[in-house]
């Protein structure tokens, strides 16, 4: 078993905490080393877990136009291959946070022809789950853990209006008011516990520079590649040229073409990420987190909770305590 020493005293490796508590177990050393220098566990699609299973829900307009029309007209054929390789976790919201994760790549569309305001989420199909419950849910959470720190990711937003989007905003004000973090230069663990901030609301729309509570968009390096091999040759050089300097994203998630998805058609994205997971926790283990060229923050996988992903993330702090000579 590895352990941290910090000023003399020997304590569990980092990826031996609670994972449910896992930055307020953090040792000291690290209570003012900015958040974007951690090394974050992240979920990707984090909201897949609910996707609406009743084959009258439509395809997201997002999908290829010839999958639409296959699905119009091939439903019971071509539907069961959605599900399989739309799933990215089967953990709720919830039971992520439990396991670790602290960063959640949120995905918002309006259904088309749904006179109501309710947003979901929405990966190949929509979810049953609103954007407003799963929200509320996150809030819950953050109640029972007061000095746990997430990052909520808004994207890739789909059939919102104008109005939509100043609706979200007022929803997501309502949720998690006086825990909401503005944006702010000393982003550490010490001074958001003493300010009683929990959230940080990315939103990739061009509103987001007109709101002090709005990060903007966080970059995300997705290399979409179906082989594990493939997709950490593109991270190594894209660490070649060095690292944003705030938040950014380096996803671990594999992305399936067409071809691949018929020449496996007993397959579904969890086999494919799970016999790959291996390799590509054995390329994390060898990265470190902090300021320097090369180094990485969030790292985002799919099916995080049914690995050592997140464990092995957080672990990768400890290379930026100061180990006695």
């Amino acid at each position: 078993m590895s352990s941290v020493v910090v000023s003399g005293v020997s304590e569990l490796s980092l990826g031996e905490l609670p994972m449910e508590s896992w930055m307020s177990h953090l040792p000291c050393a690290l209570w003012d080393t900015p958040l974007y220098q951690l090394a974050i566990p992240g979920s990707h699609n984090a909201i897949t877990y609910c996707l609406d299973m009743n084959d009258r829900s439509p395809v997201d307009l997002t999908q290829p136009d010839m999958l639409q029309k296959l699905d119009k007209y091939m439903k019971p054929l071509i539907r069961p291959f959605v599900y399989k390789w739309a799933i990215t976790q089967e953990y709720t919201i919830k039971q992520q946070l439990d396991c670790g994760v602290r960063y959640c790549d949120l995905r918002i569309a309006h259904r088309p022809n749904d006179s109501s305001t309710d947003l979901y989420f929405y990966h190949g199909v929509y979810t049953t789950l609103t954007v407003e419950t799963v929200l509320m849910e996150i809030r819950e959470w953050l109640d029972a853990h007061p000095k746990e720190v997430v990052i909520l990711s808004f994207s890739h937003f789909l059939g919102l209006s104008q109005e939509l989007h100043t609706l979200l905003l007022t929803t997501i004000r309502n949720v998690f008011t006086s825990k909401l973090c503005p944006k702010m230069e000393v982003l550490t663990l010490r001074n958001l516990w003493a300010l009683g901030y929990q959230v940080m609301v990315s939103y990739e729309h061009n509103i987001a520079s007109c709101h002090s509570d709005l990060w903007p968009h966080i970059p995300y390096w997705w290399a979409n590649k179906c082989k594990a091999e493939a997709l950490i040759e593109d991270f190594e050089h894209r660490k070649q040229h060095g690292r944003p300097g705030g938040f950014f994203v380096t996803g671990m998630n594999l992305t399936e073409d067409l071809k691949y998805i018929c020449t496996h058609p007993t397959e579904s994205l969890k086999d494919l990420v799970m016999s790959t997971y291996p390799t590509l926790l054995s390329w994390v283990k060898e990265q470190t987190p902090g300021s320097k060229v090369g180094s990485l923050n969030i790292i985002a996988g799919d099916f995080i909770a049914e690995s050592q992903f997140v464990p092995t993330v957080v672990t990768l702090n400890e290379k930026l305590l100061k180990w006695p000579s």
